[in-house]
């Protein structure tokens, strides 16, 4: 009777535990991790359930300021999938690499894309920021749906489904930022910033880049006092209202520049780093709109 008893608790252990437990049989077992938030959730979309992505930076953080930690060099060489902007964004990443060694799936996300050139030439590959026109990123969705797929073949039909689905998505997103930026009169859409990363998304919506406070596609670069000077005299010009900043950024090189042509200053915008969960950016389609919704409030 004891032993009867004893075989029916297991059993019923066994049941709450598999009732309780995560799902584990639809997952690859992958270890995927991607540099940025905001490519850690495009990777995701494509990933679905069959596998977690992980970022690799934290939330909030810049990626161009970022030092790696002697942990994070760890996940480097323990991860099977590496998800990367590429065009020279992650200065970092190759010297990582040769170091760790192994044998990883390396997906370059703008594999493909044809760079805007950088005029500063501080970035001989291009502007990286080719995330911000969602029509650049269905070309990232479709490179991690193949390096997915090349890692995980059994996988395929669920990266091929999640890639279409969230395709789709990034279509309806371009098509509602091009709506919400019909508000602006044309001759309004001017965009002064913190430092030269609206490039892609000018092109794509209308947009004139006034100006920036750092004449970089880093925000690592500092300004010179010719350089601000001409920034001030070329928005008093242009009569930007303006000066838009991402979170994270010290703003007073951009109150200064504020207080002197009267333009306003939005500086809680996400451009690099996805916000925290219960924040208004925890993942890339929510960022693009959230910052829409600013520039275009800011603007019209």
């Amino acid at each position: 009777m004891r032993l009867r008893t004893t075989a029916l608790i297991l059993l019923v252990a066994t049941l709450v535990a598999a009732c309780s437990s995560p799902r584990t049989s639809t997952s690859s077992g992958l270890r995927v991790l991607a540099t940025t938030t905001f490519l850690a959730d495009i990777a995701q979309n494509v990933a679905g359930q069959r596998v977690k992505v992980e970022s690799l930076i934290p939330v909030g953080v810049d990626p161009h300021e970022y030092q790696l930690t002697p942990q994070d060099t760890t996940r480097v060489a323990e991860s099977q999938v590496l998800i990367a902007n590429g065009v020279g964004y992650e200065t970092w990443l190759q010297k990582t690499l040769d170091n760790v060694g192994g044998q990883r799936v390396e997906v370059i996300a703008s594999t493909s894309l044809t760079p805007h050139p950088d005029t500063s030439g501080g970035h001989p590959e291009g502007d990286p920021h080719l995330w911000l026109d969602p029509n650049n990123v269905i070309r990232y969705v479709e490179n991690i749906r193949d390096g997915l797929t090349q890692a995980d073949p059994a996988g395929a039909s669920v990266y091929v489904a999640n890639a279409a689905a969230y395709i789709e998505q990034l279509k309806s997103l371009d098509t509602w930022i091009a709506e919400q930026v019909n508000q602006v009169p044309p001759e309004k859409r001017m965009l002064a910033t913190n430092h030269e990363a609206f490039g892609y998304f000018a092109a794509r919506y209308g947009f004139t880049i006034t100006g920036t406070i750092v004449p970089s596609l880093s925000t690592e670069a500092s300004p010179s006092a010719q350089q601000m000077a001409a920034l001030i005299e070329q928005i008093k010009a242009t009569k930007a209202p303006a000066i838009f900043v991402e979170v994270g950024v010290n703003t007073n090189m951009a109150e200064q520049i504020a207080s002197d042509t009267g333009a306003k200053v939005v500086s809680d915008l996400y451009l690099e780093t996805l916000s925290a969960k219960d924040g208004p950016a925890p993942d890339y389609i929510s960022m693009m709109k959230y910052d829409v919704t600013q520039i275009v409030e800011a603007l019209k």
